[in-house]
């Protein structure tokens, strides 16, 4: 849900809405930098550690029972899997920790774009948008070269990705509308 450092620094507007994949086991590596380097998960925004599926997805007046089916719908094929962090990586002025493999999320992100073709990942600004879990951005060089430091002796973690999840900006904080469930299915067939 972060733009990239070249956009000015600005609230989100209210009604803005994304659709993530939360990534609670990074939480207790990337909290304390987040809070104190991403304007994202400052200030109690409630941005929790997640990569992007879709940011923006539809203004949240838009959102109804048929977003939700439509949703539900486009996601119902994908199944569960799990993703690696082993490594981070560096946009100008951002640090992200890199999913491996991230082609499951580039998968889920195309569901969504094919149902909702006018809805483009950042608004349409890239064109292959990759796949991250930003720690940092819009922050000096040295706070991104210590979180860097500090966030590659804490690699490797690994989580399971099993939903995805519709968050709302409210003018305050982002918060959880729905939870789209991806199919279940042994680990050991991914």
């Amino acid at each position: 849900m972060t733009d990239t450092p070249e956009a000015a620094p600005r609230p989100f507007p209210a009604g803005r809405t994304a659709l993530i994949v939360r990534i609670p086991e990074a939480e207790p590596a990337v909290r304390g930098w987040r809070e104190r380097i991403d304007p994202a998960a400052r200030a109690g925004a409630g941005v929790p550690a997640h990569v992007s599926v879709l940011y923006p997805f539809l203004p949240e007046g838009l959102i109804d029972a048929s977003v939700h089916a439509g949703i539900a719908a486009a996601l119902h094929p994908h199944p569960a899997f799990d993703l690696r962090f082993e490594r981070t990586g560096r946009f100008p002025g951002m640090l992200w920790l890199a999913p491996e493999p991230d082609a499951p999320l580039r998968r889920l992100t195309r569901a969504i774009t094919e149902r909702w073709p006018d809805v483009r990942p950042y608004g349409g600004r890239y064109p292959d948008p990759v796949p991250h879990l930003t720690v940092a951005q819009r922050a000096p060089e040295a706070d991104l070269d210590a979180a860097q430091a500090d966030l590659n002796g804490r690699l490797p973690l690994t989580t399971r990705v099993r939903a995805v999840d519709l968050v709302a900006y409210d003018g305050t904080a982002w918060h959880e509308r729905a939870s789209f469930p991806l199919r279940d299915r042994p680990r050991d067939r991914n």
